[in-house]
């Protein structure tokens, strides 16, 4: 066991990686209510030294650590022996990955490979936990009969090698590859569309609560994708789940889907709601779907429900809500909308 286990670390220190960004900072006031020690390692190029941040820094036993997972001095210089490891660190986002996608598939292959040599330096590492992703299934749903809710088993098929996006699809594919065969105790979790406050400004449900904030009377509602549809998972229900499954030995060598289990909802009909929870008439002007964007996407949870004991309970309306409380202040702060 870890010479760090004592007082507020009974629990084992947790390093998580990208830890100042969306899930890692929801993460590590969870870990830190089960008693764990955390470090947050990142190097703040996208997640944010704000309020939230700095309240998880004045946790006792929460660390944060701003540098460069690639670094190839970081591990030698890592005195802690850390009893789990989540990985987050990646270049993400569907902008960022469409303007780069051969530095989306270079880094984010790096970083896993630094994450895990850092982890085969522990002596008391109890769980790797790999953050990989719900687009592993675009190719089985365009070349394939995917099953809707999706089961983690189904067979993967690959999409276009030169679609942009398939690059962010790929790493994370290969880093499941790289995980399951490092022969380190590790959990893969593939995480269906987590949503909630501080989540950044490119991803569907901030962007279109801030155009719902902003539009004018008489404005319509421009939402893409229309007739695409998701399942949206509150952050705090994920986070429950990735601690739980972390410590669950059971969860031990699984590929697990990470998000809810319904409801199955349009893109119209989410605007609907997001109008609704920001107070406007508008009428919704459908634009054209996002490149490379499954038409659905929906897990099948039973194997985490499982696993763990639980359920993503946060009903949308609710969770909509609470991500546009958190909102609204930086949208009122700003007299501009950010670009998508």
């Amino acid at each position: 066991m870890s010479s760090q286990r004592s007082g507020r670390g009974e629990a084992g220190t947790a390093l998580i990686t990208g830890g100042a960004g969306f899930i890692g900072g929801f993460l590590c006031r969870k870990l830190v209510a089960r008693g764990f020690r955390v470090h947050l390692l990142d190097n703040l190029s996208r997640g944010r030294r704000d309020a939230f941040l700095l309240e998880r820094l004045a946790s006792d036993g929460v660390e944060l650590l701003e540098q460069d997972l690639g670094d190839p001095e970081f591990g030698a210089r890592a005195g802690v022996d850390y009893s789990h490891i989540f990985h987050f660190a990646a270049i993400l986002g569907v902008q960022q990955v469409l303007e780069h996608p051969y530095a989306t598939l270079r880094t984010n292959v790096a970083l896993l490979e630094a994450a895990l040599d850092l982890a085969r330096r522990q002596r008391a590492l109890e769980r790797f936990v790999f953050a990989s992703t719900s687009e592993v299934y675009a190719g089985s749903l365009e070349h394939l009969d995917l099953p809707i809710p999706t089961p983690e088993e189904v067979p993967l098929a690959l999409p276009d090698l030169g679609r942009p996006r398939t690059a962010y699809m790929l790493s994370k594919l290969y880093g499941e590859a790289l995980v399951r065969h490092s022969e380190l105790p590790q959990t893969i979790v593939r995480p269906h569309n987590v949503y909630g406050p501080r989540m950044g400004n490119a991803h569907v449900i901030p962007q279109l609560l801030e155009r719902a904030h902003r539009l004018a009377p008489g404005e319509a509602l421009e939402v893409f994708s229309v007739d695409h549809s998701r399942c949206f998972c509150f952050v705090e229900d994920a986070v429950e789940m990735l601690a739980r499954v972390a410590l669950e030995p059971r969860g031990r060598g699984r590929v697990l889907n990470l998000g809810s289990p319904g409801p199955e909802i349009r893109m119209d009909a989410l605007a609907e709601l997001i109008l609704r929870t920001v107070g406007r008439t508008a009428v919704i002007a459908p634009r054209p779907a996002t490149p490379g964007s499954p038409a659905r996407r929906c897990p099948d949870m039973r194997e985490m429900e499982a696993v763990t004991g639980f359920r993503a309970a946060t009903r949308l309306e609710e969770g909509v809500r609470r991500t546009y409380e958190w909102y609204r202040p930086e949208f009122e702060s700003r007299p501009e909308a950010t670009a998508p």
